[in-house]
């Protein structure tokens, strides 16, 4: 499965839902990717991706200082042009994470 594109993303999180423009694409053979969200664009982490029974599994890191410093990790299945999976920052409660490719 493609998963080079443009996505807008939503993230449930504990303070309310935050829409999050993700752009993949490919670097040298390797997956590469980046997150804006209120102004601020992070580079994503560790992006990892294999085939699943349901989809694409992919797996990243990213680093955001709004609306607070968090470490978050991203475990997503992407099928078709719609990915659901979910977040995690540290401790704290999964947030639930769903989106779709932008055309």
């Amino acid at each position: 499965m493609r998963i080079e594109g443009e996505w807008e993303i939503a993230i449930k999180t504990p303070i309310g839902t935050l829409t999050v423009e993700y752009v993949f694409d490919r670097h040298s053979g390797a997956l590469a990717g980046r997150a804006t969200c209120r102004g601020e664009t992070v580079v994503l982490q560790d992006i990892t991706s294999g085939a699943g029974a349901d989809g694409t599994r992919l797996r990243w890191r990213q680093s955001v200082t709004k609306p607070m410093r968090l470490n978050l990790a991203f475990d997503v299945v992407v099928e078709g042009d719609v990915m659901t999976g979910h977040s995690r920052a540290g401790r704290l409660p999964r947030s639930v994470v769903t989106g779709h490719r932008r055309v």
